[in-house]
């Protein structure tokens, strides 16, 4: 099991476990994004970061993330994306990629780090409880489309 930072060779696979989330958070018509537009935004303007983790050289889960900014607690980071495919599931790869973020955010001296969890991703939820994390359900989340 290799936990190390995504190669413009992994793009492919990254994309296509955006894919394969947006399918499971039941929205697969959602995905508008490209492998081309997301090795340029990963490599050419650096907008965010990925780390894959690899097992007997297949990509088997990624996690991508962006510094962000919060006006009450200064720099953030954002992870906007954290996925382990289902066969490589209860093999801790989650938990050493999720570490391995959370070491990038204490390195980087962030106060916070955000993600989003849907209501209904109850095995989600129990790992981020696992990991001591704050679930707010407070908060409404707002957006607009730009296409």
């Amino acid at each position: 099991m290799l936990i190390r930072e995504a190669k413009k060779e992994d793009v492919a696979a990254i994309h296509g476990m955006i894919v394969e989330l947006a399918v499971f958070e039941k929205a697969p018509n959602e995905v508008s994004n490209t492998p081309e537009q997301l090795k340029i935004d990963l490599f050419d303007d650096k907008i965010c970061s990925a780390w894959v983790a690899e097992i007997e050289g297949k990509i088997a889960g990624f996690a991508l993330y962006y510094i962000s900014y919060s006006t009450w607690k200064g720099r953030s980071l954002y992870l906007e994306d954290f996925y382990v495919k289902p066969d490589y599931r209860r093999l801790k790869l989650g938990d050493k990629l999720f570490d391995k973020i959370v070491e990038i955010a204490k390195e980087l001296k962030v106060r916070r780090m955000d993600w989003q969890v849907l209501d209904w991703n109850q095995g989600a939820i129990e790992f981020y409880k696992k990991k001591n994390a704050v679930l707010d359900p407070e908060w409404i989340n707002g957006r607009l489309f730009f296409e």
